[in-house]
């Protein structure tokens, strides 16, 4: 069974702001979560990445869309993952919160 995570952060930093720190974000959580996520692919189209990383051993891919107001992250699953998914999506929208907030 594989299984796609939804989720959308609103946020008033702007497209150009909002791209910098995520792509900081992404950079520090590799270093953060070293042992348990493995970066394999970053391609950022403008205001889209496209990712590959493997978590916990398995292989994950996903995007994440830039707006003006609102970052939509959608990650694709697979059914080891998907069984922790309402946990994980709790973490990224804590996380993600805390990098798009205004300072």
């Amino acid at each position: 069974m594989i299984k796609s995570l939804v989720v959308t952060l609103p946020h008033n930093l702007g497209k150009t702001e909002a791209i910098r720190r995520l792509t900081s974000g992404l950079a520090s959580a590799a270093i953060q979560f070293g042992p348990f996520l493995k970066i394999d692919e970053e391609t950022w189209r403008g205001d889209q990445l496209s990712f590959r990383v493997m978590a916990l051993r398995q292989q994950v891919a996903g995007t994440i869309e830039v707006g003006e107001e609102n970052v939509r992250l959608e990650v694709v699953l697979p059914w080891i993952l998907a069984t922790l998914a309402f946990r994980a999506k709790s973490l990224i929208q804590q996380q993600g919160t805390l990098l798009l907030e205004k300072k």
